[in-house]
């Protein structure tokens, strides 16, 4: 039967088909307001200045969360300029429809990636033009370079052009003979300048037309493992991250939220609040853009806040949630999974009828909780408000939102107010919210003409987060008599993500996408909940993929890889199972599911012979039992197969001894950067894997810092390998698709070494 795949229903009129719709590439390099400058400094373009001391500035959308997009993109348009890399640094951009997300919003459709259709061309074009159009300066979705890889290096490309023609004009040759290298405009004659040089004696910046853009024969720097640019600081404790902001007359804000999920503020008793040394003000703050109500102290350090904070006296008015258990939801979403009913994802085939005529059936039920974010840096924010305009220091992923939440709440127009993006201390999708802002400028407007930085607590920033949406999931498999895997039907049930996002996302955004808001599902379109499933490599001829959405008073968000977090250890798990049934090679088993897919089958290959997959793996010296465990998964357009090797001692601890990753990202920008980015996802997926769980009784969160939900230990990390696979394709996303596979590969090693299959997170023997 003709493969079919799912089709984005229920847009209605928000399905207006914008089609054929292009934009000039010129759309993409100029600012509507002029760049800020320095002395001597002079703009080229949106994304490039130059200065008069030979410096260039590259100018990032992007924030930097440590991913290392700063180094990343900086490339992009070192290598087009042929600039000095020595003399290459980055700050980050303002405001501007130029810097918009497109590939990010293109892409979030619900399509299976081998769907070449025209609806799907149809409906991601219209996504890219919403997105040129509408403000999203979103960093997410692992699509920074894959968004910016035209741009920034047509702006680099754009900005050599403006070089050479300088000088070509002052030294009075043509054009055509002057070459760039390094920073040095050069002449056959002998002359030659540096970029600051010819800055200095003026530059007019070229900014219309197309440049040829360097072959993948000709990069310099592209490809080249490179230090990162943002290092030095970091190592030396002088890198700017919002909890580090310090301006003139700054104070110092601490909040107490309603213990209760979406709870908000009765009264409140501050007497001994405002007794206390260094107290400015008791404001209670209303729930903004979905954080729970509640009180702030305003003092001269945050410590004396802090302590203010706990002298409080708060009546709380609990809400729907006061009576939810987390439990209790789970048990709701696995009942719900085991029914196969819900709301279709696509597949081929005829499942049903194919498992009942099936030689061998196998059905199992999996579980994933609701996690935390748990960034190193809490949420903070820092605003004056002054004269009627506002500005913020953030360290945000949504710096257009943080500029519509702020001015919302200040009551401004959005132009009078000004973004500074700080380094992040991580996000993970925590930061693309805009609460922790929006709390800051209402207590800011109480104070108007000084500086106030709000800082949460770690215990506040753990309770009342964004969690990633727990979920449950059944699957059944049958198999031929030949172990082929012939039918696969999958079910999971939980809470829409992208339902509960997009009425925040919305909150200010221009009227025009109102319309489109309103005509969509209550439920989405949200791919989210099923991505991991209906869109991965393995050729299944029968498949039903579906999902059964549950409403639950648990705030949900973005959290690294999104669904996929839970989909693919549900579905490698599984798929696992199934080898297992039919007696053969986990290996083999998916191996010869992958068909005509060469990258993934590549991919796969490279992981099990650098883990040695097929080796006999020697036995551990302290008895515990060992056993490795493979997996394969697709996600943000990039391949990783990841090779587990674990271990189990008679405590029923579970050890974590190597992890052997594969990836397919297409052309890499910087090696040492892939290999970062695979090593903080597999340490982060790890933390889930073992550790993450959060928990929730009453209504109230119980999980409050380090010691009740732990990120891995450093006596707990693997040692990770990390091989890539050489491609010319265009990059890919590299920030989350190293996380999907490791919980699964994880689960898969501990079932070869005791016979034990874990179907529920987080991974626990006992």
């Amino acid at each position: 039967m003709k493969r079919r795949y799912f089709l984005l229903a229920g847009l209605g009129a928000a399905g207006a088909l914008i089609y054929g719709v292009t934009d000039s590439p010129d759309e993409r390099l100029l600012t509507a307001q002029a760049m800020p400058v320095s002395e001597g400094q002079l703009a080229l373009n949106g994304w490039v200045k130059i200065g008069a001391d030979d410096w260039v500035t590259v100018v990032c959308s992007k924030s930097e969360m440590g991913q290392g997009i700063y180094t990343a993109l900086a490339m992009l348009v070192a290598e087009e300029l042929d600039a000095d890399w020595s003399r290459v640094r980055v700050e980050a951009s303002g405001v501007d429809k130029i810097y918009n997300n497109v590939a990010a919003v293109r892409d979030s459709v619900p399509y299976h990636p081998r769907d070449r259709g025209l609806l799907k061309a149809m409906v991601q074009t219209q996504n890219a033009y919403m997105a040129r159009n509408l403000m999203n300066m979103m960093t997410g979705g692992s699509s920074s370079v894959k968004d910016t890889w035209q741009p920034m290096r047509r702006a680099g490309a754009m900005a050599r052009m403006s070089l050479l023609a300088a000088a070509a004009r002052y030294w009075t040759v043509p054009e055509a003979e002057c070459t760039v290298s390094a920073g040095v405009v050069a002449h056959p004659s002998g002359r030659s300048a540096r970029f600051g040089e010819l800055i200095a004696k003026g530059v007019a910046p070229i900014t219309r037309g197309q440049p040829t853009l360097k072959t993948r024969a000709q990069f310099k720097l592209i490809g080249k493992p490179l230090g990162r640019l943002d290092s030095s600081a970091k190592a030396t404790g002088t890198a700017g991250f919002g909890i580090d902001v310090q301006q003139p007359g700054q104070l110092h804000a601490a909040i107490a939220m309603s213990p209760v999920l979406g709870g908000t503020v009765a009264g409140v008793d501050s007497a001994a609040a405002l007794a206390m040394k260094g107290v400015n003000r008791v404001i209670v703050v209303p729930p903004l853009h979905g954080a729970s109500g509640g009180v702030a102290v305003v003092a001269d350090n945050w410590y004396r806040a802090k302590l203010a904070v706990e002298a409080l006296k708060p009546q709380w008015v609990d809400g729907a949630a006061g009576a939810a258990s987390s439990a209790a939801m789970l048990q709701q979403m696995v009942q719900a999974a085991a029914l196969f009913e819900g709301s279709n994802f696509g597949g081929q085939g005829d499942a049903g009828s194919a498992l009942a005529t099936a030689t061998r059936k196998h059905e199992a039920h999996y579980t994933a909780p609701w996690l935390a974010h748990a960034t190193m840096e809490p949420m903070n924010c820092t605003v004056l408000f002054k004269d009627g305009k506002a500005t913020v220091w953030a360290p945000t992923q949504v710096p257009d939102s943080v500029q519509l939440a702020v001015a919302k709440v200040c009551g401004i127009e959005p132009a009078d107010t000004t973004i500074h993006v700080t380094l992040l201390g991580g996000g993970f999708g925590r930061r693309l919210e805009v609460d922790f802002a929006a709390q800051a400028a209402f207590i800011a407007k109480e104070l108007s003409g000084l500086p106030v930085q709000l800082l949460w607590s770690r215990e506040e920033d753990t309770r009342h987060d964004f969690y990633r949406p727990a979920c449950a999931a059944s699957f059944r498999g049958g198999l031929d008599a030949n172990g082929a895997l012939i039918a696969l039907e999958a079910c999971s049930a939980g809470q829409s993500l992208f339902g509960k996002y997009a009425p925040r996302a919305i909150q200010g955004r221009v009227g025009a996408f109102l319309p489109i808001a309103g005509q969509m599902p209550p439920a989405g379109p949200d791919k989210t909940v099923a991505e991991g499933v209906f869109d991965q490599p393995y050729d299944i001829p029968n498949l039903r993929v579906m999902h059964r959405f549950m409403e639950f008073p648990v705030p949900v968000g973005f959290w690294r890889s999104v669904g996929h977090s839970h989909q693919a250890f549900f579905k490698e798990s599984f798929i696992d199972e199934m080898a297992h049934a039919a007696a053969t090679d986990p290996l083999k088993f998916r191996q010869a599911m992958l068909g005509s897919d060469a990258r993934a089958g590549a991919v796969l290959q490279l992981a099990a012979e650098k883990a040695g997959w097929g080796s006999p793996i020697a036995p551990a010296a302290d008895g515990r039992k060992r056993g490795r465990g493979i997996a394969l998964h697709w996600c943000f357009g990039t391949w990783v197969a990841q090779v587990v090797e674990a271990s189990v001692g008679s405590d029923q601890g579970i050890r974590v001894e190597r992890v052997v990753c594969a990836v397919d990202c297409g052309l890499v920008v910087n090696p040492r950067i892939v290999a970062q980015q695979m090593e903080s996802a597999v340490v982060y997926g790890l933390s889930a894997a073992l550790h993450g769980d959060i928990t929730i009784e009453q209504g109230r969160v119980q999980q409050g810092s380090f010691h009740d939900y732990a990120p891995l230990r450093l006596s707990e990390c693997p040692v990770i390998e990390t091989h890539i696979v050489a491609s010319d394709e265009d990059p890919e996303g590299m920030g989350e698709p190293g996380l999907p596979p490791v919980a699964p590969a994880l689960a898969n090693a501990i079932f070869a070494a005791t016979g034990k299959r874990l179907r529920n997170l987080p991974l626990k023997m006992i």
